[in-house]
């Protein structure tokens, strides 16, 4: 099949997690974007995990042209500390017992590999902590200047963290990665959780689907999820936070974007992976994020809907 040239590029980093897979199948469904590559990375899950859960999700949509490369299997200096609301594989709800896949271990010398062929093109979607992108920066300092932006699901800026007191999972599972990427010249635009809070979704939102062949797959695969988010993070909805970071690729008008001066705390006993945003108005700021701060979830779950149906 002949790639639209006019379909903007982007790689998707990912740890698949529902949400994450919803993410996928939003971007894949909706036909307005150059898949050029699935990088997986640890974080949801085990790199196994998230790469068999990657090949699942290619696989429902039958888009096995999509290539997937898998990164490694820890954070950059740290012991990859799993998610728990996404269950044992990382995607509970779905069988993936027979699902085929790879480890290539390479996921940042792709990253690489694509934007050096494509330069001033590629834009990165991240939706799991930042060790691919760290990883591909470290070995080629020039690549940021290189990459047209990256949107970044990830951080709390206004609100509690949902890994630690203040850091939300995926700034705290790889704070040191995340430190490298905000410290890099390369565009950022933030989707932090302050707005995925006030957008779950909810069964009834899912139900709307009847009739798409995702329908199924996708209602098993949220009740797990649901369950999972209310046992360990007392939200009664599906807090699709790599939905959202999607969202922005297909409308970013839709959302209120901020520029901010963002640094990454590494070093704190209690607050490792806090997005520490320069709020105080005296001081002259180093703007290195754009952070998304209001999206309207009437419009943000009918696209959504008419899109995956």
């Amino acid at each position: 099949m002949k790639k639209n040239k006019d379909l903007q590029k982007i790689i998707i980093d990912t740890d698949p997690g529902h949400d994450d897979v919803l993410a996928m199948m939003l971007l894949v469904k909706s036909k307005r974007a150059d898949i050029m590559s699935i990088t997986t990375v640890a974080g949801n899950s085990t790199i196994q995990n998230v790469t068999r859960n990657a090949a699942f999700t290619l696989g429902l949509l039958k888009k096995r042209d999509i290539s997937i490369f898998s990164g490694k299997a820890r954070p950059l200096k740290r012991k990859l500390i799993a998610a728990v609301v996404h269950g044992k594989s990382g995607l509970d709800g779905a069988d993936t017992s027979r699902t085929k896949f790879e480890l290539t271990g390479d996921a940042h010398r792709k990253i690489i590999e694509l934007v050096r062929e494509n330069p001033y093109q590629v834009t990165i979607l991240t939706l799991g902590p930042l060790s691919n992108i760290a990883r591909a920066f470290m070995a080629d300092p020039e690549l940021p200047s290189l990459v047209k932006k990256i949107i970044i699901m990830g951080g709390a800026i206004n609100v509690c963290g949902n890994k630690n007191r203040v850091a939300e999972f995926n700034m705290s599972v790889d704070p040191e990665a995340a430190d490298v990427v905000f410290k890099s010249s390369v565009k950022k635009i933030v989707i932090p959780i302050d707005i995925c809070n006030d957008i779950p979704l909810f069964l009834s939102d899912f139900n709307k689907l009847e009739g798409s062949k995702l329908h199924k797959p996708i209602m098993s695969m949220m009740k797990h999820f649901i369950s999972g988010i209310k046992k360990y993070e007392g939200t009664k909805g599906a807090l699709v936070y790599d939905v959202v970071a999607a969202y922005y690729l297909l409308n970013p008008k839709a959302f209120t974007i901020e520029p901010m001066d963002v640094v990454i705390e590494t070093k704190g006993e209690y607050t490792f992976g806090m997005t520490v945003a320069e709020k105080r108005i005296s001081v002259k700021k180093n703007i290195n994020a754009y952070v998304g701060l209001q999206l309207n979830r009437k419009n943000f779950v009918e696209d959504f809907i008419k899109i995956l149906k």
